[in-house]
């Protein structure tokens, strides 16, 4: 019996939920995902095109995180490391935390309040997150100095084509 319940937990948690790689590697944002609002920590609401913009110029990392999620939490000394590697680029914080309250408790238990957060209030399924094929976090993107996607799909900030598309954005 514990080696059906066994084989049932993986099949349902390994094999149903796990991160799959989008066919279509997008280049660049739609409209409808531009015009996607999030808040800010003191809850002010700002669509992703504004967000862009205050980046235009710079390489920007978007890393998809929430405090709930544990592959995130385990990324999130790796991500720092990223951060502290690259001080030359811009890094913003999206959360899928379910609430804003968890939110702002996830921000302040994991030393977030420092870097740039923003939260999805409208919940995962969004016209930014369907856009992008957003099915896992954590997921992160490289943006180059013209708001377009360098990088579409990275699962660990530890994957090597991030450094990769960072360095030749640069030069």
């Amino acid at each position: 019996m514990k080696k059906l319940l066994l084989l049932l937990m993986i099949s349902i948690f390994g094999l149903g939920y796990s991160q799959k790689i989008p066919t279509v590697l997008k280049t660049k944002f739609s409209k409808e995902a531009l015009q996607q609002k999030v808040e800010n920590e003191e809850g002010k609401s700002v669509t992703i095109q504004q967000i862009l913009n205050q980046h235009k110029g710079k390489v920007l990392v978007i890393d998809f995180w929430a405090g709930w999620c544990r592959d995130c939490l385990n990324a999130l000394p790796k991500a720092k490391e990223l951060e502290e590697k690259n001080k030359n680029i811009d890094f913003v914080f999206l959360s899928l935390d379910r609430s804003k309250e968890g939110f702002d408790k996830s921000l302040e238990r994991f030393e977030m309040k420092d870097k740039e957060n923003y939260w999805f209030s409208s919940g995962w399924k969004n016209d930014f997150n369907n856009y992008i094929d957003l099915n896992w976090i954590p997921r992160y993107m490289v943006i180059d100095q013209k708001s377009a996607i360098a990088k579409y799909y990275a699962i660990s900030p530890e994957d090597p084509e991030i450094q990769t598309t960072i360095d030749k954005l640069l030069k």
